[in-house]
Formats: C-alpha cells, structure tokens, sequence
C-alpha cells in the first residue's frame, strides 16, 4: 500500500467526521458546530492533495469520494441505527471494488 493510498483513505474518513459535524449543525443551528465542520473538512482535503503528489489525480479524487460515501454509509448504519437496503449494500460492494480495481 502506497503512501498516495494511505492519504486518500484517511482523508475520506476525516471527510466524514466533517459530514458528521455539518449534519449536526444542520439539526441545530449551531454556528460552531459548522465551523469546525469546515475545518475538518479542510483537513480531508489537505490529505487529498498531498496525495496527488504520487497518485493520478482522477484516479486519487475518485477513490477518495467512494471511501467517504462507504465511511457515511457505514457510519449511519452502525451509529444512527438506519437501515441499509439491498441497493445501497450492492453499492458498497461495488464501491469499495472500484478502490480496489483503481489500485491495480
């Protein structure tokens, strides 16, 4: 596992710690909430672009997009409790074998 790799995943896992941050200001309108949010967000973002020095920068920005939909999708089920359905878990599959087809 490169380095290129290793950014973009941990960056679309503190993309999704920022998402968490957002959807709680978004539920209570609370001003610091979404700053942080924001600077979390920043930081994901950071790793992205580090990544793009020793990785294809479509290829870096899409593997980084499907981690955070993955990380969401998995954190809503375990953490808010919502279900997942049939097509959402056959995205996943489908997602996380794109990352890993995108690394070959």
């Amino acid at each position: 596992m490169n380095i290129g790799l290793i950014l973009v995943l941990i960056g679309g896992l503190i993309l999704t710690i920022g998402d968490v941050f957002m959807k709680q200001w978004s539920l209570n309108n609370n001003w610091s909430t979404f700053i942080l949010g924001m600077f979390i967000w920043v930081i994901g973002l950071i790793c992205l672009a580090f990544s793009f020095k020793s990785k294809n920068i479509a290829v870096a920005s899409l593997i980084f997009s499907l981690s955070n939909v993955v990380f969401l999708t998995l954190l809503s089920w375990l953490y808010y409790k919502e279900p997942l359905t049939t097509y959402q878990i056959l995205g996943m599959i489908l997602g996380t074998s794109a990352i890993i087809f995108l690394e070959q």
